[in-house]
């Protein structure tokens, strides 16, 4: 049986589209956090990153602040990235059991495939949840078709390369094609 996903693009925007698995690793190197394991979830407009410990450390009369974050990058908590951050605000998120909070925002620099852009990005506790990192809508959009059905697409474990990746403008692509 043919897979409907394999077919001829429809239009010339479907070309760009980089066809990703329901579950893939993404870099983070704002924060120095490399080869993360994460989930995509079209139901969620925002993406959302874990971290056990927040921490406002430079609060700014504009209103925004820095903050001081520990990411636990494994389920056991043994390893874990602290990165100083500013927050741009904040939003009221409704979670998948209607519970709502509201969580700061910070905008960084994610590398997802050969895919690098700025994006928003909640911070909140996903204690007990399989992915410490959810990867939303609007992080997704306008770049990205997802076969739900299938899982790193975009391979397997980067290497340690991914460690040196240069920063790149919002939408470009590692391989120079954006």
């Amino acid at each position: 049986m043919r897979d409907p996903l394999d077919h001829a693009p429809s239009s010339p925007e479907d070309t760009s589209l980089h066809r990703i698995g329901w579950k893939e690793y993404v870099d983070l190197p704002e924060l120095g956090i490399y080869q993360l394991k994460a989930k995509v979830d079209t139901g969620a407009r925002t993406s959302a990153l874990h971290v056990s410990a927040l921490e406002e450390i430079e609060p700014r009369d504009d209103g925004s602040s820095w903050l001081e974050i520990r990411v636990p990058l494994d389920r056991h908590g043994t390893r874990e990235a602290v990165a100083r951050v500013r927050m741009t605000g904040e939003t009221r998120v409704t979670d998948s059991g209607g519970h709502a909070e509201m969580r700061p925002i910070i905008e960084t620099e994610v590398v997802l495939g050969p895919v690098c852009k700025r994006i928003p990005l909640t911070l909140t506790d996903r204690r007990g949840m399989l992915f410490r990192m959810l990867l939303g809508r609007k992080c997704l959009e306008g770049d990205f078709l997802v076969d739900v059905g299938r899982k790193y697409l975009l391979g397997n474990r980067p290497g340690k390369a991914s460690r040196v990746a240069p920063t790149c403008a919002v939408g470009q692509e590692l391989s120079g094609k954006g």
